[in-house]
């Protein structure tokens, strides 16, 4: 139904999880999640422009709260995003934005009730919906549903092992203090020296100052000047060594990587601290092989 619903000019693109879990809610209702979060997008984009709709099996090990935004608890859930190239939204139309009723459409052209609905059965499945978005930068709703699949065996717990640690040096780029702060802590408790900045800026300020090696940048893709991109260029332009990690709370097919110039990875908000050690970790073991040895 989506194509001809939204149009021919309006690119759609799917990335299903294949081996998705089982979620206890109405199927009806669910589609109809997916059909108003698709409308919702098409209007974003007026003249056309990319839709993408993808499903997951998430695990979160600490709550994930944005102040404005719904709190996301520990658990296991499906996930799923629909994300548009649109215009975006500014932070107060988004705290409006599940009212009933709530349109920034002209008159005669909505009736506000289709994101209210949308809350209502995400809800009343006792799940979970928040958007990510910026003006001019597209937007990304997730909808988190309590996945009720069995938890992981012993054995698979167990074949994972601890979290990996290390003793490297990570420069952490986050405007979000309450995310910077927790996962500087995390990063610390797993034995690596943290360098926090809360803009671009103050990154490469800590790039140009700090007279020790600095081995991982870990940056948000949007903040005040400079976005994480942009940042990582530069920082590679002072370091050439540098890992990078992109960390989003748009999806990864709403993130142009390949432009950096190097092999970076991307990492979506909300996502788990054992997540976050887990890939920085990898990403130090991959530069560390590539580096020619002295």
């Amino acid at each position: 139904m989506l194509p001809r619903l939204l149009g021919e000019d309006v690119d759609v693109t799917m990335a299903l999880d294949p081996q998705l879990g089982t979620v206890r809610a109405d199927r009806t209702q669910i589609e109809q999640v997916i059909m108003n979060l698709a409308v919702n997008a098409r209007d974003a984009m007026p003249n056309g422009g990319h839709l993408s709709i993808e499903t997951s099996n998430v695990d979160l090990d600490t709550g994930y709260d944005r102040g404005r935004e719904i709190a996301v608890p520990p658990g296991r859930y499906v996930f799923l995003a629909v994300s548009d190239n649109g215009g975006g939204m500014s932070a107060e139309t988004q705290l409006h934005l599940f009212e009933p009723f709530f349109t920034t459409k002209e008159s005669g052209k909505g009736t506000g009730l289709g994101l209210a609905t949308t809350y209502g059965i995400v809800k009343q499945s006792h799940g979970y919906i928040w958007v990510y978005s910026e003006l001019g930068k597209g937007s990304s709703f997730k909808v988190y549903l309590p996945r009720l699949d069995a938890p992981p065996a012993v054995e698979e717990t167990a074949q994972h092992g601890p979290t990996p640690g290390g003793t490297e040096t990570i420069l952490l780029a986050e405007d979000d203090h309450a995310l910077r702060d927790v996962s500087r802590m995390y990063l610390q408790s797993r034995g690596y020296t943290v360098l926090e900045a809360p803009d671009a800026n103050e990154a490469l300020k800590l790039c140009r100052t700090y007279e020790r090696p600095i081995h991982l940048l870990i940056t948000d893709m949007v903040m005040p000047g400079l976005g994480g991109v942009e940042l990582a260029q530069a920082a590679l332009e002072l370091r050439s060594t540098l890992a990078v990690l992109l960390v989003s709370g748009y999806t990864d097919r709403m993130v142009d990587i390949e432009s950096i110039g190097v092999e970076a990875r991307f990492l979506q908000k909300p996502f788990s601290l054992d997540a976050l050690a887990r890939l920085a970790r990898s990403l130090l073991d991959k530069k560390h092989r590539a580096l020619p040895e002295n």
